[in-house]
């Protein structure tokens, strides 16, 4: 079972769901069905489907909705580190210790017989144990050393039970950059008060709960000794200057280290179990620090101490923090209360709510030229929605109303059905937060990373994967920019021979760069983002000659005429030939029902999902509908 598990997991693990028009990950929540239950997909509900005849892509729209789809990436990020050359035992030290002490200490969390050794970066008994342990349990040599073999295992399962698709976006933008308790503009340092220093204080001691090096502080909003002492710390494990003020680099120092611990901890989506008193632990220190940031902000909450234990004055502010915002008063933290209390300790941090608002509440109509923090709410779901939509601007959350937030306004008016005038009204307000909290409550974003550009110039006579992936990208914007001089087999080459140095220096002359046929990361990051605007925007409509050839323009939903009608015949010819493929209206006009047939199509072919006919579907159609029917040469 487990090495059919492996080989399925080796074949698919590149491969994730995306909604048709976005460009990031879909997040799709799953379980069992029986013990657990949840919104998303469930395992055996899933047996069910694949009885009555569907296929992957079938069961996963059955779930999550006709939009998704299966796409395809050679860039996996989150890998941990690769092999460091020589095995590690007692008495190693350095930076590859470090990282095999803190997946050994997230991996007991799954193995508690394992023992968590100190991340401290020195290879002592704890972690030999730990070691022996955990080769003992995978049946490798138990000598104590970690040599490649261990290491690979080790990192394996780490990864196993880390949750990647559980990473939450809370804290990103659209750029991958910070925004919860965004930057406050100005330096602490000792002296300094108020909830930014609340916010130094609570990375810092979850920090030290990881990292012994680390001292402890108390989360109580004054930049004392202590946490100036803990800051320098910090600093100087990061290479900065250990000056124990909190500047901009300092501050996002912090919060990535925090994001990457929180990672190994399943990030804030709620735990799974509800906390009540008595309870203990990292869940129990936030749902502390976001009552403390709650009670900054209403009048009718108290401050409490971020402990991580659930006593008797931790049920007393979540009693009051339910009655303010409508939630049973039961003194436990459930689902509702955890998504509630994330929300509000959210809002407070990014300055979305004036005192004794609560969030979503409507309290002024804003327009351009409108400044203050309902504007700041406005251009925070906003940024929220264009981490999802592709056709939303992005934003600077500033509180200033200008030209680019009115665009963004309008944008999201035109894709919600509302009046596009530009102005947030109530409606334009009420529509803005419900979407923006629909989309939090159905799981979290993990936006893509851009390809790298190659770690040295390309150029003829190399191979490899980056010259692959530069042909691929050059095919696609071919299919666009008839300049660009394509090889007569139009088929991505991993080798840089000379047509695709051709190809290279016509893309080159269309861009305005130095003809050279040598692609640099200047001209590789022009490529990238010309394919990026061409993929975000609307393809190209039908040739009015198809003739089976190539339209030379991508057919995606919307697109009409003779081309679009070859698709469709082509699969009904498949249909024909192939039960689980659907037929399709020959209507010439590329809808709902063709956009499905088609993705399910190029996930059969074992072509990338990308929800248009480009070259290659193209030609696979027309190969597979001429395989199964002699007339389709005359079709």
């Amino acid at each position: 079972m487990f090495a059919v598990m492996e080989r399925l997991t080796a074949e698919l693990f590149n491969t994730y769901v995306q909604r048709s028009g976005d460009a990031e990950p879909y997040y799709t929540e799953y379980c069992d069905g029986r013990t657990v239950t949840c919104p998303g997909m469930k395992q055996w509900g899933t047996v069910e489907r694949a009885k009555e005849g569907k296929n992957a892509l079938q069961i996963l729209r059955y779930y999550y909705g006709k939009r998704v789809q299966l796409v395809t990436t050679d860039h996996i990020a989150s890998i941990p580190s690769s092999y460091p050359g020589s095995p590690l035992r007692r008495g190693s030290s350095g930076t590859n210790v470090r990282i095999l002490q803190k997946q050994l200490s997230r991996i007991a969390k799954d193995y508690p017989s394992f023992g968590k050794p100190v991340v401290n970066g020195v290879f002592d008994e704890a972690t030999e144990r730990s070691v022996k342990r955990f080769q003992k349990q995978f049946s490798l040599t138990a000598d104590g050393v970690v040599g490649r073999a261990t290491w690979y295992k080790i990192s394996f399962i780490y990864v196993s039970v880390k949750d990647l698709a559980e990473l939450t976006s809370e804290g990103e933008t659209a750029e991958g950059t910070q925004t919860t308790g965004g930057w406050p503009g100005t330096v602490l340092r000792r002296g300094s008060s108020g909830s930014a220093v609340e916010q130094v204080q609570f990375w810092l001691s979850d920090l030290a709960q990881f990292d012994s090096a680390l001292p402890r502080v108390t989360v109580d909003g004054r930049y004392g000794a202590a946490t100036e002492r803990a800051v320098q710390a910090f600093q100087k494990k990061q290479g900065l200057t250990a000056d124990g003020a909190v500047g901009q680099r300092t501050w996002n120092a912090l919060y990535a280290a925090w994001v990457d611990a929180q990672s190994d901890l399943g990030g804030t989506a709620w735990p799974g179990t509800v906390l009540r008193q008595g309870d203990k632990g990292m869940e129990v220190r936030l749902v502390q620090f976001w009552l403390r940031l709650a009670a900054d902000n209403y009048r009718a909450l108290h401050t409490i101490a971020v402990d991580g234990s659930f006593g008797a004055a931790t049920v007393s502010a979540v009693q009051a923090f339910q009655s303010v915002f409508g939630l049973t008063a039961d003194g436990t933290v459930g689902r509702a209360t955890w998504n509630k209390l994330k929300e509000v300790g959210l809002a407070v941090a990014n300055r979305l709510v004036d005192a004794d608002i609560a969030p979503g509440q409507f309290t002024v109509t804003t327009r351009e030229g409108s400044s203050g923090t309902a504007v700041r709410a406005v251009q925070y779901y906003l940024r929220r929605l264009a981490a999802y939509y592709s056709d939303i601007p992005s934003v600077t959350v500033d509180g200033r109303f200008g030209a680019a937030t009115a665009r963004a306004v309008r944008a999201w008016q035109a894709r919600a059905g509302l009046p596009v005038d530009g102005v947030v009204g109530r409606l334009t307000w009420q529509s803005l937060y419900d979407a923006a909290a629909a989309l939090d409550s159905s799981g979290p974003v993990v936006r893509m990373i851009r390809l790298p550009a190659p770690a040295a110039a390309l150029r003829p006579g190399d191979s490899g994967a980056e010259v692959l992936r530069l042909s691929r990208m050059l095919l696609f914007l071919g299919q666009w920019i008839p300049e660009i001089d394509l090889p007569e087999t139009n088929t991505p080459t991993s080798t840089f021979d000379p047509a695709l140095e051709t190809a290279v220096r016509s893309a080159q002359r269309y861009f305005g760069l130095t003809e050279t046929g040598i692609v640099t990361a200047a001209d590789w990051t022009v490529l990238r983002e010309a394919a990026e605007r061409l993929l975000a925007a609307n393809p190209a409509g039908a040739s009015p000659k198809p003739g089976g050839v190539w339209p030379a323009g991508a057919l995606a939903l919307g697109s009409a005429g003779p081309a679009v009608l070859q698709v469709q015949r082509w699969l009904n010819i498949i249909a024909a030939a192939n039960q689980t493929a659907d037929f399709v209206p020959e209507t010439g006009i590329l809808g709902p029902e063709t956009a499905s047939a088609l993705e399910s199509y190029q996930l059969t072919a074992g072509l990338q999902t990308l929800g248009i006919v480009d070259a290659d579907t193209w030609e696979s159609l027309r190969l597979a509908a001429q395989g199964l029917c002699r007339e389709c040469k005359e079709a």
